[in-house]
């Protein structure tokens, strides 16, 4: 699948949840919470590989689309503001209702802004390889992507560690265009790639001397990203897997106990029966012989 169309299924699916929202109840606070929380979900993981991969490639291959790009990374910021209000708001408040009134409004603003005049001018000059080799690499990163909105973090390279130093490589050259295009995703590829632990072999790039050139110097330049967001991945994993060996260790820790308690517990209960048992024989054998001693 292409990136282009890719985006735009993103588009219908965030489309049908706004319209089912805009057709719940007044009150049915519970289907509005389900249907704000997937919302959440789609356009946080959408904004994450617009950000990280179509927008950096786009504004270094694609004439004329740099005020485009950087009107929607605007647009994203705003939306995920009101995305992370949202998911601290319960559908009951007042401002619900209204906070994703104005969600909708404006991420259907962006869309069709997207669809109608950047992604055109996008499809024309990278054209249908780059354009597929660009789709592969953000469905795999659809994976990874945050499901929930960081309005704080980074939303263009570097500091979102993705295609790092495309934005810095802009030329007008074909050549130069078609280049950076295969270097940004190589490198993104990489990156999804080794996060993944997927191994891919590394296309050489292909076209003028120009083109392989700038290729190359993308791939470069994006290396250091690419190897900081791998340690990064590494230690949120190596802390993931501590955290999970110290909660297994607990949980077997307290089985442990509670066995041993239940244990205890049913070894008091058996010395108090047989101690009951006995006190009851000897008082029975008591009360017999006493009644023997009346009766002679």
């Amino acid at each position: 699948m292409d990136a282009i169309t890719l985006l735009k299924n993103d588009h219908k699916t965030v489309e049908q949840l706004f319209k089912k929202f805009e057709q719940a109840g007044d009150r049915a606070y519970v289907e509005k919470r389900t249907i704000v929380d997937r919302i959440i979900e789609a356009l946080s993981q959408h904004a994450a590989i617009e950000e990280q991969f179509f927008y950096p490639v786009s504004r270094a291959t694609v004439s004329d689309v740099e005020d485009i790009a950087l009107e929607s990374i605007e647009e994203h910021h705003i939306v995920k503001w009101l995305l992370s209000e949202l998911e601290h708001t319960e559908p009951e408040d007042e401002r619900f209702d209204a906070k994703v009134t104005v969600l909708i409004e404006n991420v259907r603003h962006h869309v069709k802004e997207e669809e109608e005049d950047f992604f055109p001018k996008v499809r024309e000059d990278l054209g249908r390889n780059a354009l597929a080799d660009l789709g592969e690499a953000m469905e795999r990163a659809k994976e990874l992507a945050p499901t929930h909105p960081h309005p704080r973090s980074p939303d263009s390279p570097p500091g979102n560690l993705v295609v790092g130093a495309v934005s810095g490589v802009v030329d007008k050259v074909g050549d130069t265009i078609s280049g950076v295009a295969q270097g940004g995703v190589s490198a993104a590829q990489e990156l999804v790639d080794r996060i993944l632990r997927r191994k891919r072999p590394v296309a050489s790039p292909t076209g003028s001397k120009v083109a392989r050139t700038a290729a190359k110097r993308v791939r470069s330049e994006t290396a250091a990203a690419v190897d900081a967001a791998q340690r990064a991945t590494t230690t949120a994993r190596s802390g993931a897997a501590s955290t999970a060996r110290a909660a297994k260790a607990g949980a077997k820790g307290t089985v442990t106990t509670a066995k041993k308690s239940a244990r205890a517990t049913a070894t008091t209960a058996k010395r108090a029966t047989t101690t009951t048992r006995r006190t009851a024989a000897a008082a029975t054998k008591r009360t017999s012989a006493a009644a023997k001693v009346t009766a002679k």
